[in-house]
């Protein structure tokens, strides 16, 4: 028969929790997708989530042609693959000490903690598309001010906009407004606390770790593809055997480059050369070029090669309802177009994002209640579950102790998400 807590160590665990909750920064601006651990079983742990439609309109009272149109329904995948596990010995003397347990309990979780704030921030800085290139140091609101009119002509809606920033950025932002004379309140606590608030339409947070990206190094990087570059949603498509169909991940897209000297590397923004990004909705030119990334090396990352980016080149130039429907650029890349980095130089990593984008799946581990152990877990509020095991050793009186954390992270939509770097050239 399993063995079983104590009351005492059942009240400690809840103490140390709540301890692990306020420090879940960047995890607790994520929205919540539970999947009950049946399903997750039963779907090998992952499920797929529908991005937000985009609706087409026309002009004219006569719409008789246009009700033949399709929509198309995109999905993302959300998987359950990141799990963390700090797992200790204490020796039957150290258990003399009855606040061993508590104390160990207590940095668990916060490691379990940083892990899980890194896994978020990494997510956010690897994925997000949107590139917004300062080549000065954070000065405060013009610097927000820029992503707000970015996100603004692209048409990503205006509301829940959340802005986390490096110690160093976000400091530099506090001490502009705390020499501000005329923001009563604000200044004064942008003085005693380095706090901001929200700025420009974003609420922002500071952390005390920051991705850093390397500076792009790869130089003469040209678009090879010699068929019209562009891509085609599609909600699925037919299996091998012809009797099934897959749904289709759109966020990304394969395009081959040749360089000249140097690497591309996971992480590396850009732009092409004539290719503009448009407002999501109107379609309209924003007159700014289209920002990507890159997220995967396939072959090559010297010389001629294939990357993957974010997100997918979608033009509209096969005039079919997919690529009018979610027409992102101006136009579609000529061979031997030209790409710019725009990391240029090494930086701490600023991340912004709209409500929508970024959602944490929590699961959890449900062992056997028979299996000999003592099991316990709880939900935090911001939905993570910790799970927490003891089992003894008859044969040296000691016991083994591990914390657990188990959940998925996904970007629904790199479009409406992205980075800001400071002091490039």
């Amino acid at each position: 028969m399993a063995n079983s807590f104590s009351k005492q160590e059942v009240v400690a665990f809840d103490q140390v929790l709540e301890g692990f909750e306020d420090a879940l920064v960047i995890s607790k601006a994520f929205r919540k997708y539970q999947l009950d651990g049946t399903t997750a079983e039963r779907a090998f742990n992952t499920i797929w989530r529908p991005q937000p439609y985009i609706a087409q309109s026309f002009t004219g009272l006569d719409q008789t042609s246009n009700f033949a149109r399709n929509y198309t329904q995109l999905s993302v995948p959300t998987t359950l693959s990141y799990s963390h596990a700090v797992p200790l010995t204490l020796t039957a003397l150290e258990l003399r000490d009855a606040l061993q347990e508590e104390r160990l309990g207590q940095a668990a979780l916060q490691r379990l903690a940083s892990d899980i704030n890194v896994d978020c921030m990494n997510l956010a800085a690897l994925t997000g598309s949107i590139v917004v290139k300062r080549t000065s140091a954070a000065s405060g609101f013009d610097d927000l001010a820029a992503v707000d009119t970015v996100l603004n002509n692209q048409g990503i809606p205006m509301t829940m906009r959340k802005a986390f920033l490096s110690s160093a950025d976000y400091n530099s932002m506090a001490s502009n407004l705390a020499q501000r004379q005329t923001l009563n309140g604000r200044t004064e606590s942008a003085y005693t606390n380095a706090q901001v608030g929200q700025v420009a339409g974003f609420d922002t947070y500071k952390m005390d770790y920051a991705y850093r990206l390397t500076a792009a190094t790869a130089t003469g990087v040209t678009i090879t593809n010699t068929n019209p570059l562009y891509y085609t949603p599609a909600a699925t498509v037919a299996s091998s055997d012809g009797l099934t169909r897959n749904n289709v991940d759109n966020r990304y897209q394969n395009i081959s480059i040749a360089v000249t000297s140097g690497t591309v590397k996971v992480g590396d923004a850009f732009t092409i050369a004539g290719v503009n990004a448009t407002h999501h909705i109107t379609k309209g030119d924003t007159g700014a070029l289209k920002t990507f990334r890159i997220t995967g090396i396939v072959s090559g990352a010297g010389g001629t090669g294939v990357v993957t980016i974010t997100p997918p080149i979608i033009s509209g130039t096969g005039g079919t309802d997919p690529e009018l429907q979610y027409k992102n650029v101006t136009a579609a890349p000529a061979n031997g177009a030209s790409i710019t980095f725009l990391n240029t130089v090494s930086a701490p990593v600023n991340v912004f994002w709209q409500d929508d984008c970024f959602e944490i799946m929590p699961g959890r581990y449900v062992p056997a209640p028979d299996s000999g152990m003592a099991v316990m877990s709880a939900t935090t509020k911001s939905g993570i579950t910790v799970t927490m095991a003891r089992q003894g050793a008859i044969g040296d009186l000691s016991t083994k102790y591990r914390w657990d954390v188990f959940y998925g992270l996904v970007n629904l939509q790199p479009e409406m998400s992205g980075i800001e770097l400071f002091n490039q050239t």
